[in-house]
């Protein structure tokens, strides 16, 4: 048997931007794609805490050490520039494996969204 697990998350991050006019996912700097083991194209889900939304999209790889947290297309109109959000991707893995497995969190600074 195998079930889905979370692998990745960026908790708690403050979006700097939500792009309408784009053509949709999620610019994300790439420091803090690498530490938390995103990959560009990859699926993610959004937690807005501001407001509760919740949303699905993939990852765009955004300047290093930009601090950016850009939402874009039809996502922009579910987070306003200056909310937090939690940024979530899963992996499916055999059961016995999902036991020990353990996922790369990344608690970057709320102010500028660095990693120290």
């Amino acid at each position: 048997m195998q079930i889905q697990v979370v692998k990745s998350k960026i908790h708690r991050v403050k979006v700097t931007g939500a792009d309408l006019n784009y053509i949709g996912s999620i610019t994300i700097d790439e420091a803090l794609m690498e530490a938390s083991n995103l990959v560009e194209g990859e699926k993610v889900s959004i937690v807005n805490i501001n407001n509760g939304e919740r949303l699905e999209t993939y990852v765009i790889k955004g300047n290093r050490n930009s601090g950016e947290i850009t939402l874009n297309g039809p996502a922009a109109r579910k987070v306003q520039k200056g909310d937090i959000i939690i940024i979530i991707a899963y992996g499916i893995l055999d059961f016995e494996e999902a036991k020990t497995f353990k996922p790369s969190l990344v608690f970057p600074n709320e102010n500028d969204n660095s990693l120290t």
